[in-house]
């Protein structure tokens, strides 16, 4: 999500009539291209709906009943619930007295309907209090004109009007038939509430699907169930981009309860329908038997077969015998001061692929009839999903409906929809409803991976202790100018501005592998790099980690893309919950790190104890974070942090995905291990709350965590971790 940025910009909400007396309301957000706005419509309804609809969002019931509408895709991180907080809080309802639903794709009523970049905060803030603001206005509207009294007498609680100076009261539901006749209020016109009389933002609220997770009720993407639904498997190559060249197909068709199996010729676009061969049949099991013990493919693998990681660290250790291929960046004269700096660094770092593993794997269900479609998908980009479906089955997406199921899982790899295109062509092609449900060894060798890299920095300290000069070259992957899917750096990613001499560059790698966003993409392997060497820099001053770092954000220039004000207070805070600078035992280390991602500033302290055998065990990570003026939910707001420092754990520890002959190695968590319950340390989380806009909270949180543990062994050893996962590095000391 790398061009969701900038949420500065323009939110507004467009009123219209609807038919039957109803209104709508809609929200509009311009994302310059990523998530433009689009046309909006009235509620068309055959009679007058006995429910109040003041917009999109919004249901009241004659009897009170309150329902409100979640736009976006869940993925785990809370928009479910935090989208219709801010929505009650301004229509002044009790939040018990709330149902939410999950809304379906609706690009007519809806915009920035997707999951990713930490965006639901900062794009809904505005849009989702003013639907409430408008409802709430319409109501107060119905009872003034009801009791004939003026509005500026009447006041709202707990979804009823009241008259303070007469003391009646009129609860929402008995004001819905009048409220639906009343002329739309401007939403920008429309006050908003004082934050200092907010009674459900900013207070800790459970996820509104935890009864149906506990239970087991049906929720998922994996839990759908349609009458006459067959099941379906896809077998793609194991080398990407490779295609079908010959199959038993006879031999699979015959098998007991099998209905169908064919071949997908598929196109070339690793994010679209690939070739491949379906199974179809009549349970699940069956058809994933008929492939695993049956199947068989002789496959014409392609140019990716060639590709491996080792032949890729090879190349990039030739690359960096030359000058960058492409110049990014240069700030003064680093190459000569760099000779005149009293101390000089120089090391290469490197970050391996990773996958996203989901706990749900991926999967889709899909209805084609009559030339319509009907698709229930957990994606986290549902409108891109329709359009590649309808694009490549050559229908229209206004025939395809798309249903909003909960995801267990994306991290980003929900981005991308495959699988939804594989499930609607099977689907066309088999003439029922279709289940296709990938295996967890297809979720690990067909994912869209955090891409590897490659960094050669040299830096130097003049005799102030502060840092003058930085050159990085940085070896990623993609063609000519062009990098490849989420392998890419800003020119003024951190510490870019913040050092006078300054030089970036960069060569590519061609690639066959697919790549895509995880969890903060790029931040989360470029802190990694970044604040290390900070750290090794630190270190050859003889400056502590905290006070270097606070020089070099108070260092003056052309600073774009994060506040360093900000940014000092977060440093400075961690430092302070900390206690940094305690006196350790042998072989214990804290070490520091911070980052600016996706609009959130983040520092954390992590202290860790490592064996003389090279064990690492994190004892306690501190977490200090600014997302704006306000923390929406609470406790959402733990559960967000929480899980990204555990998630960053578990990539620095062991996960790593290698390419070997064009195909991945791992295919199943017993090579890909998940940081386990006994292993998770005490997080300490405080935010520090400023005067600015509130931000999200899925992604900032991870990036620091890996620099931080890397550094506080350093600390505790004296040896510098310079490749992920650290298992590819001897701690013992």
């Amino acid at each position: 999500m790398s061009g969701v940025t900038g949420m500065e910009r323009r939110q507004f909400l467009r009123v219209t009539a609807a038919a039957g007396g109803g209104l709508l309301i809609a929200s509009y957000v311009n994302l310059d291209g990523v998530a433009g706005a689009s046309g909006f419509r009235g509620l068309a309804a055959a009679e007058p709906a006995a429910d109040f609809i003041p917009n999109a969002f919004i249901r009241i019931s004659p009897e009170g009943a309150v329902t409100l509408i979640a736009q976006n895709p869940e993925i785990g991180q809370g928009v479910k619930t935090m989208l219709p907080m801010l929505i009650a809080e301004e229509l002044d309802v009790d939040w018990g007295d709330v149902t939410v639903e999950q809304g379906d794709l609706d690009t007519d009523n809806f915009s920035g309907q997707f999951a990713g970049g930490s965006s639901a905060t900062p794009m809904h803030w505005l849009p989702m209090r003013r639907a409430g603001a408008v409802g709430r206005a319409l109501l107060v509207s119905a009872a003034a004109a009801t009791w004939s009294v003026p509005e500026s007498e009447l006041e709202t609680e707990s979804g009823e009007v009241f008259h303070r100076g007469s003391g009646r009261r009129i609860g929402y539901g008995a004001l819905t038939e009048r409220a639906s006749t009343l002329p739309v209020p401007d939403p920008e016109q429309v006050p908003l509430k004082d934050p200092a009389d907010f009674r459900i933002i900013g207070q800790p609220v459970p996820d509104v699907d935890n009864d149906a997770i506990v239970t087991g009720t049906p929720l998922f993407g994996i839990d759908v169930t349609l009458p006459g639904m067959l099941y379906a498997v896809f077998e793609k190559c194991p080398v990407f981009g490779g295609k079908v060249g010959s199959a038993n197909l006879d031999e699979v068709r015959a098998l007991p309860g099998i209905r169908h199996a064919f071949v997908v010729e598929g196109g070339d676009d690793l994010s679209g329908l690939l070739s491949g061969v379906a199974v179809v049949a009549d349970s699940w099991w069956v058809a994933n038997q008929a492939r695993d013990e049956v199947l068989r493919v002789e496959w014409a693998e392609g140019p990716t077969a060639a590709q491996s990681s080792a032949g890729f660290r090879a190349e990039a250790d030739r690359l960096f015998a030359s000058p960058p291929a492409l110049p990014l960046r240069e700030d003064g004269d680093t190459g000569a001061v760099l000779a005149a700096a009293l101390h000089r660094v120089q090391a290469r770092y490197s970050y391996p692929f990773i996958a996203h593993a989901p706990l749900e794997p991926q999967n889709c269900t899909a209805h084609f009839t009559d030339g319509k479609l009907e698709l229930w998908a957990p994606t986290q980009t549902p409108q891109s999903g329709r359009r590649l479906v309808a694009r490549t089955l050559g229908i229209s997406e206004t025939d395809i409906t798309l249903h909003l199921m909960r995801m267990g899982g994306g991290f980003g790899r929900r981005l991308s929809n495959d699988y939804v295109v594989e499930a609607a062509w099977i689907a066309r092609e088999v003439g029922a409803p279709v289940k296709l449900l990938w295996t967890r060894e297809d979720d690990f060798r067909h994912d869209f991976y955090r891409p590897a890299g490659f960094h050669e920095l040299e830096g130097g300290v003049d005799q102030a202790g502060r840092l003058v000069a930085w050159r990085n070259h940085f070896v990623s992957f993609g063609e000519g100018e062009r990098f490849a899917s989420s392998a890419g750096v800003r020119p003024t990613e951190f510490p870019a501005g913040f050092v006078p001499n300054f030089r970036m560059g960069a060569s590519l790698i061609p690639l066959g592998v697919p790549t895509g966003a995880l969890r903060a993409p790029g931040s989360n392997a470029l802190a990694f790099v970044y604040q290390s060497f900070i750290d090794e820099l630190a270190h050859a001053a003889g400056a502590d980690p905290v006070e270097f770092r606070l020089r070099l954000l108070a260092t003056p220039g052309e600073q774009v893309g994060q506040d360093p004000a900000r940014m000092s207070a977060v440093l400075r805070t961690v430092a302070e919950r900390s206690e940094w600078g305690q006196a350790l035992p042998p072989g214990t280390g804290m070490g520091v790190a911070f980052h600016y991602s996706h609009r959130g500033y983040f520092a954390e302290v992590v202290r860790a104890a490592v064996s003389r055998a090279g064990e690492v065990a994190v004892e306690k990570v501190w977490v200090v974070g600014d997302v704006g003026a306000h923390v929406i939910n609470p406790l959402n707001a733990e559960n967000n942090v929480q899980g990204a420092v555990i998630d960053g754990l578990s990539q620095a520890f062991g996960q790593e995905i290698t390419i070997a002959n064009g195909r991945t190695e791992q295919s199943n968590f017993n090579r890909y291990p998940m940081l386990r319950m006994p292993a998770a340390p005490e997080i300490d989380l405080h935010f520090v709350l400023t005067d600015n806009s509130p931000t999200g909270l899925g992604e900032p949180a991870l990036p620091p965590v890996i620099p931080a543990l890397a550094n506080a062994v350093f600390a505790a050893t004296g040896k510098r971790v310079r490749d992920l996962p650290f298992s590819s590095t001897d701690l013992s000391w």
